[in-house]
């Protein structure tokens, strides 16, 4: 076991990956690329689709940063997991340096706390143009989309270096084994020499800026939302306003929701290999799903990309 003095080594840290399974790492392999290629294709598919639109509303410039947050959150972890994957031998596991493992945690979390933010910022927006229907237009305006778009991703970048610079100021014991495929933060945590609760004080910290702020701002606008649709006398406008808040509502529960179980928990609770299968999921399968929630309930991303699709089609004939 190494002292706490030297814990901190140079050369950093091995990813285990999925090592210890070398009869399953081929099908994961491939499994791995194919959702990794048509998610990357989805997301491409909305940007396209959203830059054919000549006159772009505020949810399609959010839903923009959404597909380009996803796409900067999927190529962080899954191409090195490609990689470790497809490297032959029962290795122990995949170098990666001390800085680069600060790096991939760094904006792993920058880019997930700032689709929180963006989530919050969403749910104003549906607030705006369902409560004040008259006053959207002037509320929420392009300046006003680009300055919550910039807060975003400041709000994450800011956070996430806090967090970094307080996980990788702990020593770290043993064999610098991480029981996982890339720098997540239970698995950081889990090699800390420390059995103190003040190693996870940083790590509380940023779930209550990251996760309990932007989730208080969403249920009070949906809250307000729910009051003005119960006043609403015509059923067929009820319906037509609570089809616009659906996909960001599923959207929503799917990324807090992932991110409160994993992350909102005592260190005790953590298990290495059950984070790793459920890290497995929250970074392959659920940003697979986003552009599909998305391009399956919003009429005009559907109708963009019926109308790229079909340029496309025309261009092949």
């Amino acid at each position: 076991m190494d002292s706490p003095s030297n814990a901190t080594l140079p050369h950093g840290f091995l990813l285990q990956g999925f090592f210890e399974f070398p009869h399953l790492r081929p099908a994961l392999f491939l499994l791995l690329l194919a959702v990794h290629l048509t998610t990357l294709s989805g997301n491409l598919l909305i940007l396209v689709a959203v830059a054919s639109v000549p006159s772009r509303p505020p949810m399609l410039l959010f839903l923009c940063q959404l597909s380009v947050i996803e796409l900067c959150y999927t190529l962080v972890v899954v191409p090195r997991s490609l990689a470790d994957l497809s490297m032959p031998g029962p290795a122990r596991g995949s170098p990666i340096s001390f800085l680069g493992c600060a790096v991939q945690m760094q904006m792993f979390v920058a880019l997930g706390g700032a689709e929180c933010f963006l989530l919050a910022a969403m749910a104003y927006d549906r607030y705006v143009a369902i409560c004040h229907p008259l006053r959207y237009a002037a509320v929420v305006t392009p300046g006003l989309c680009a300055r919550l778009a910039v807060a975003c991703c400041l709000g994450g970048l800011a956070v996430s270096l806090g967090l970094t610079v307080a996980v990788f100021h702990l020593p770290f014991c043993g064999s610098h084994l991480l029981v996982h495929f890339f720098c997540d933060i239970t698995a950081l945590l889990h090699l800390a020499c420390t059995r103190s609760y003040a190693e996870e004080l940083p790590l509380l910290g940023a779930c209550l800026v990251l996760l309990l702020l932007p989730s208080m701002l969403i249920l009070a606008s949906y809250g307000a939302i729910a009051a003005a649709l119960r006043r609403l006398h015509f059923a067929g406008g009820r319906r037509k306003a609570a089809s616009t808040c659906t996909s960001h509502l599923v959207v929503t529960f799917l990324h807090y929701g992932c991110a409160t179980f994993m992350y909102v928990r005592p260190k005790a609770t953590y298990s290495p290999r059950l984070d790793r299968t459920l890290a497995l999921v929250y970074t392959n399968v659920t940003p697979l799903l986003y552009p599909l929630i998305y391009s399956l309930r919003n009429r005009e991303i559907t109708a963009a990309i019926r109308r790229v699709l079909g340029r496309w089609r025309s261009r092949a004939v």
